[in-house]
């Protein structure tokens, strides 16, 4: 999966053309915006269980907070390494090198090493877990779990912070075809990145906080399925949450974030991919779908019987042809579907 930038690079040329064309940031967002009121179903709200176009209300807002939160991320990034190549460069012109470097070793990787050996290691519980049941397994039991579920489910599905998710005792989680975003509480007391640590490996997380010298973890485990570390970060929002933006390595929907924890039915989420997440490619097929769709309604020729049509046009009136002189006729050929490749 390609990265950020990547993505990005590959249509600067269109991008700068359209910016050059307005003149300012605020007349391309103008349009970037526009394209997507006019051309997609990113401002349509989810009203039933039924719909399937459009997003939860909150849900769009948040997808744009994460895309500039992932740059803002990076270019914080490119500074800290510009300030990091600057700061070496001093210290190489005034401290020898050897020195400067064992002063700076020695003291963190201690401090790090007493830190990991006091920090508690707590794993999720399965606090979440639904209580056996004390009587025997009726049926009516089991209907009644199933209700609850689908209750609960559908309870999630109308908050964006835990749309296509679940809530949990320290956190919430929320997911679309390509990422999941979970919401984990930190005390009031945490308002600085620096009170923060978050470890995002490819098949584990760890979210841990200090409250003055004491380390506490909120959140560890194993995922159940694999993130891209590249494309994944996180943020706090100071006093209420750290938020994980996870990129999902496989585009397929997780019914769970960590092993061991209660898992949700994905079978009662909205599994529908949004028009937002449809590459160049998927959308031509979606579009000429489309297309043909009310075509046949109109008893008009399809995309496949047009394309046919006009290379027979082509031939209908060559030299030798029967049919010279004759007006074209589509009705006189049967062309299935098969027979035309897009």
């Amino acid at each position: 999966m390609a990265s950020p930038l990547e993505m990005t690079e590959m249509y600067d040329n269109a991008l700068l053309g359209i910016l050059q064309h307005v003149g300012n940031i605020q007349d391309f967002l103008h349009i970037y915006f526009g394209f997507l009121y006019r051309k997609t179903d990113f401002y349509r709200l989810l009203s039933s269980p039924d719909d399937k176009m459009g997003f939860p209300p909150g849900v769009a807002e948040k997808m744009v907070l994460k895309t500039f939160k992932l740059f803002e991320k990076v270019a914080e990034h490119d500074r800290e390494r510009r300030l990091s190549e600057l700061q070496k460069k001093e210290e190489s012109r005034s401290v020898p090198a050897a020195v400067q470097e064992l002063e700076i070793s020695s003291t963190p990787q201690e401090e790090t090493e007493e830190q990991s050996e006091e920090a508690p290691k707590m794993k999720s519980s399965p606090l979440d877990s639904p209580p056996e049941p004390t009587g025997g397994p009726g049926q009516s039991a089991q209907g009644d779990q199933a209700a609850s579920a689908e209750e609960s489910q559908a309870k999630c599905q109308t908050d964006s912070d835990s749309y296509n998710g679940a809530v949990r005792e320290n956190y919430s989680w929320s997911q679309d075809y390509m990422d999941v975003e979970v919401r984990v509480l930190v005390p009031k007391t945490i308002v600085k990145g620096r009170q923060v640590s978050v470890s995002l490996q490819a098949s584990s997380v760890r979210v841990c906080v200090r409250e003055g010298a004491e380390d506490k973890t909120l959140m560890e485990g194993e995922l159940t399925h694999k993130i891209n570390t590249e494309d994944s970060l996180w943020s706090l929002e100071p006093g209420n949450c750290v938020v994980l933006s996870l990129n999902k390595t496989s585009e397929v929907w997780w019914n769970a974030v960590l092993k061991g924890e209660k898992e949700i039915d994905i079978n009662q989420i909205n599994r529908e991919r949004s028009m937002a997440t449809v590459d160049d490619e998927e959308h031509a097929v979606l579009d000429r779908l489309t297309f043909d769709y009310h075509q046949k309604l109109q008893g008009k020729p399809q995309s496949h019987e047009m394309k046919v049509h006009e290379m027979l046009k082509k031939g209908w009136d060559a030299e030798g042809s029967p049919f010279r002189g004759q007006q074209f006729d589509p009705s006189m050929f049967d062309i299935p579907p098969s027979a035309v490749q897009f």
